[in-house]
């Protein structure tokens, strides 16, 4: 049998053992946790109009960290992403009949932090080279209704920032950043996260940082950094207290970040040029392998951007190496190697969105809103994700120690020998729907 013979096909696979697990918990991490234990304070917040407001000291040097490592006047840990998102929206005093306009390729929680609002996400499409946010689909979605734009730093590129800041600050709009997957990621000298009115981190477990779970808004500006706090505290009982007249989305909730994640996320905070820096250097190696593949493009790194790869993106072409997306995807995983066809289904098109079906049975917040029917989130709204997403995105997740450069090789050889083997598969493929 030919070395050269697909996995799929019955041949050995280039790769035959299983992927490593990426750990990046160390003795940091155990001695933070254990001080924090032995303190028996697992929690320093309380619903007071004290400094328990603010959570304790755990929690307070994680935030002071994110400050001084972004240069940013105010830093908000709690509990997840999806809170800080929902935080940082809310902040904004966007309510019932507003719009947001956010991409649809993303997790679901960029959109639904404005839904929780009583706002509706308005989507706009993304650009097929960093598949981030477009300007020009972002500048035509603007109505008078029209509060802000959510920005995602997906995959571990920036969007657009400066030219989005420019355009949001001309409508008199704000601009958040979801920059979960882009942490140190910078354009134009200035980090992700720092160009819009706030910027929001992920501290899941399979982000670059993790802490199990765990989020972060980072922001200039005090009044939204405060209503960022109500809302991760039980907010409604303290604006008497601080003496708030404009109670606007001050009704809160407990978003509140343990002490034991908080020191967990600031050992991995610490610690996250060392672990950003492995990742770039496989993923460019990788991309100059795969570069040498006709019908596959490895991810774009725009003039004045760094990119920290939190998945390795590939744009490609069926008629070009002449395999469906799908039947050359399984062939790759047959060679050892994760690598999956598009990304997530765009949001609009999920029920919530289909049925405008949200909180209770007659359509809130969707029905608040009266310019929103049956074309709002249709099919075709947004032509590039929906290309991508069907036909021309492809990812893995595969740049990560103790990942070698020699395993990136492996994978490029995987997806050469795959398509080497085009024939051969096509008549598998034909032969198993004839049957």
């Amino acid at each position: 049998m030919s070395n050269d013979l697909a996995a799929l096909l019955g041949g050995a696979p280039v790769r035959d053992q299983p992927m490593p697990v990426y750990n990046t918990i160390g003795e940091e991490e155990k001695k933070a946790v254990m001080e924090v234990l032995d303190s028996g304070v697992l929690s320093g917040f309380a619903a007071q109009p004290n400094d328990d407001h603010l959570g304790g000291p755990v929690v307070r040097g994680l935030e002071d960290s994110f400050c001084t490592t972004f240069g940013t006047r105010y830093a908000i840990a709690v509990n997840s992403a999806t809170s800080a998102l929902h935080a940082a929206v809310s902040a904004m005093k966007v309510g019932p009949g507003d719009e947001v306009i956010v991409p649809p390729y993303t997790m679901t929680a960029s959109a639904t932090a404005v839904l929780f609002t009583g706002a509706v996400p308005i989507f706009a499409d993304i650009d097929d080279e960093v598949f981030c946010l477009d300007p020009r689909s972002v500048q035509a979605r603007i109505t008078p209704r029209t509060r802000g734009v959510m920005a995602v730093n997906l995959y571990g590129h920036p969007a657009p920032l400066i030219e989005l800041k420019k355009l949001c600050d001309r409508h008199g709009l704000f601009l958040i950043e979801d920059n979960a997957q882009a942490p140190l990621a910078k354009i134009d000298g200035r980090y992700a996260g720092t160009i819009g009115d706030a910027g929001i981190f992920s501290m899941n477990r399979h982000k670059a940082m993790q802490a199990g779970e765990g989020g972060l808004v980072i922001c200039n500006d005090r009044e939204i950094a405060e209503r960022c706090r109500l809302m991760r505290n039980h907010g409604e009982v303290l604006v008497d207290a601080f003496g708030m007249e404009d109670i606007t989305n001050t009704v809160g909730l407990n978003y509140r970040i343990t002490n034991l994640s908080a020191a967990v996320a600031r050992a991995q905070f610490a610690k996250l040029p060392a672990l950003t820096e492995p990742r770039v250097r496989l993923a460019e190696r990788l991309s100059k392998g795969l570069s040498q593949i006709p019908g596959i493009t490895p991810p774009v790194v725009r003039d004045g951007c760094t990119h920290v790869y939190y998945f390795f993106t590939m744009k490609y072409d069926a008629e070009v190496t002449g395999l469906p997306r799908k039947l050359f995807t399984d062939a790759v995983r047959a060679e050892g190697f994760p690598i999956n066809p598009g990304y997530v289904k765009p949001l609009y098109l999920e029920p919530m969105y289909q049925k405008r079906i949200c909180f209770g049975s007659n359509g809130a917040p969707f029905s608040f809103n009266p310019h929103i029917d049956e074309n709002t989130y249709r099919r075709g709204i947004c032509p590039v994700v929906e290309r991508l997403q069907d036909s021309d995105l492809m990812w893995t997740n595969v740049t990560y120690p103790p990942l070698t450069e020699k395993d990136m090789d492996a994978f490029v050889e995987a997806c050469a020998k795959v398509i080497r083997n085009r024939g051969r598969l096509l008549a598998k493929e034909w032969n198993s729907a004839a049957e």
